[in-house]
């Protein structure tokens, strides 16, 4: 009877403790819930590398969640609450940073890469259809013609100590 009740104590602490890691933000409207959620998605946490502010724990996430919402309920559009945060920290806050001067490498560099590794390829591909098959097997020994491969042409003379000129296969 003891054990069930040391059970029943151990799942309450666990069952309030995951209560408590769940922030509670009420809106008036369904569109506001949509707007907070959207952003949250939209802006990273500047703690941690790779995640947005509604997936990280971080202390500082939460906190910037809880400011998106205080703006969205004082009216501020989507663009305001985004530019709100970038000023404060930077653009590394946006999960898609703007097209600008200080951000043209973030764009275009896969773009790049992408270019490279089709020309790095193409270049590969031409230099091997450019090669014959003569120079295919001088460059690889196992592809050279074996003694089968000759005595189906007839020029093969019979793997006996004994063979003459007049055991060739034809």
């Amino acid at each position: 009877m003891k054990r069930y009740i040391y059970l029943i104590v151990v799942f309450s602490i666990c069952a309030v403790q995951s209560a408590l890691a769940i922030d509670v933000v009420e809106f008036d409207t369904q569109r506001d819930l949509e707007r907070y959620q959207q952003l949250t998605y939209e802006l990273r946490c500047p703690k941690c590398q790779n995640q947005n502010l509604i997936d990280s724990d971080s202390q500082i996430s939460e906190d910037l969640r809880l400011e998106v919402a205080r703006l969205i309920k004082d009216g501020k559009s989507d663009a305001q609450i985004k530019s709100h945060m970038v000023a404060l920290y930077g653009d590394f806050i946006l999960y898609r940073p703007p097209l600008q001067n200080n951000t043209v490498v973030l764009w275009l560099a896969p773009l790049i890469m992408l270019g490279v590794g089709g020309l790095i390829f193409g270049v590969i591909v031409l230099r091997r259809s450019r090669t014959t098959d003569d120079e295919r097997s001088e460059d690889v020994p196992h592809l050279q013609q074996s003694p089968l491969a000759e005595a189906s042409t007839g020029e093969a003379v019979a793997a006996r100590p004994d063979a003459s000129e007049g055991d060739k296969i034809s």
